[in-house]
């Protein structure tokens, strides 16, 4: 598995995501999902985009487990949380019915962080 590649085209993908959603509320004049649209832009974009540089720019760190639970536990846990915020921002569930999947996701993204800070300790 290529980390760094993995990360910067799934960022891409976020990227293409955000900036479609934000014509979309340009044109329509409903700016209602703007969390979501910033959400997808760092969490998914950025976020992702900067871990595939690092681990580019140090392939020690890429080529650890750490860097593979990394990458699968940020995918997880952005696309749930994403789609989470899109359906309590639609309408589709209320703050309610967040728990416990919402704050699963939270935690698979922090677990995430936590190995990519991990592997920066010990190989950067």
């Amino acid at each position: 598995m290529q980390i760094s590649r993995n990360f910067m085209v799934i960022g891409v993908a976020y990227l293409v995501l955000g900036i479609v959603l934000g014509m979309y509320m340009g044109g329509s004049g409903d700016h209602s999902l703007a969390p979501l649209h910033a959400h997808i832009n760092l969490l998914g974009f950025t976020l992702m985009t900067v871990f595939g540089l690092v681990y580019r720019v140090i392939p020690a760190m890429a080529a650890t487990s750490l860097a593979r639970a990394h990458f699968w536990l940020h995918l997880a846990g952005s696309v749930i949380l994403l789609i989470m915020l899109s359906m309590l921002l639609t309408g589709r569930i209320t703050e309610a019915g967040m728990p416990p999947l919402a704050p699963l996701a939270e935690l698979l993204v922090l677990l995430g962080v936590a190995s990519f800070a991990h592997n920066v300790w010990r190989n950067a």
